[in-house]
């Protein structure tokens, strides 16, 4: 670890963590240089604790001892930034005092993210990243084994994402499915039923489908507008819904994915 003090908030050496407010940029910027954006120390720790390789950190003086800490036995450039120059870079007010640039690991297949796995969380194009973010939370805290991500749904490693989750997308096992035939032949090849969380008039309530629920399962919830595709529709066994109450009809999509993890955790 090399702490480099940096006054200039042009350097070019900060350029990882310049405007990160664009989600547009940051995800295009992300995905060519196959980086992303870990937020405050305790997020950083996580990832470098699930062998995610960080590039550079830049960081606040306050904060310099936890970042010390993690990166001690790393060779890694950690430039310290004045608030003013971090905020400068960032585009917004560094609260949690630390910015790390790490490398992303290549996703593994289908396969071997759903091998033993009984309770799979499925996103299709979940477009809001906090929503991403706080369904991988849910996964993590309600017993998810893994976590499977359409090709447009918004990047799990994301910033956002990632600080939403609390670090918890380093914890669960995921990938992204390229395919839905492919992805819907990997999980019935595995012997996982697919339980689609839908407005039907066909659907099952969730508490109906929890009491008979298969030994492995999938949970397949859509996108915040839309719901699910008519095509990932067609690939579930069935169609569940959970029942409202007030003249609501529906749940957030993080909130639904909540309530369906516990309820098919608890069967």
């Amino acid at each position: 670890m090399d702490i480099l003090t940096v006054t200039d908030a042009d350097d070019p050496r900060l350029d990882d963590f310049r405007g990160l407010t664009d989600v547009a940029l940051r995800s295009t910027t992300e995905s060519a240089g196959g980086l992303y954006i870990a937020e405050s120390a305790k997020v950083i720790a996580r990832a470098v604790a699930a062998g995610h390789r960080p590039r550079a950190v830049m960081v606040q003086r306050r904060w310099l001892d936890g970042i010390r800490e993690i990166m001690s036995d790393l060779e890694v450039p950690v430039y310290l930034v004045p608030d003013e120059v971090a905020e400068g870079v960032a585009g917004f007010a560094v609260h949690r005092g630390a910015l790390a640039s790490m490398h992303r690991p290549p996703l593994p297949p289908v396969a071997s993210i759903i091998d033993r796995a009984s309770l799979i969380l499925i996103l299709e194009d979940i477009g809001d990243h906090t929503n991403v973010g706080a369904a991988f939370r849910a996964a993590a805290g309600l017993g998810a084994d893994a976590v499977l991500v359409s090709p447009r749904c918004a990047d799990p490693l994301y910033r956002r994402s990632v600080r939403v989750s609390m670090g918890t997308v380093f914890q669960v096992p995921w990938t992204r499915i390229t395919d839905w035939d492919d992805a819907a032949a990997e999980l019935r090849a595995a012997g996982v039923g697919i339980a689609a969380l839908a407005l039907a008039d066909e659907a099952v309530s969730l508490r109906a489908y929890a009491r008979e629920r298969p030994d492995r399962v999938a949970l397949l919830l859509g996108s915040e507008g839309y719901g699910l595709s008519a095509e990932a529709l067609a690939r579930a066994d069935s169609v569940v819904t959970i029942p409202m109450h007030g003249g609501v009809d529906s749940l957030n999509v993080a909130s639904a994915a909540a309530v369906a993890l516990w309820a098919l955790s608890e069967r």
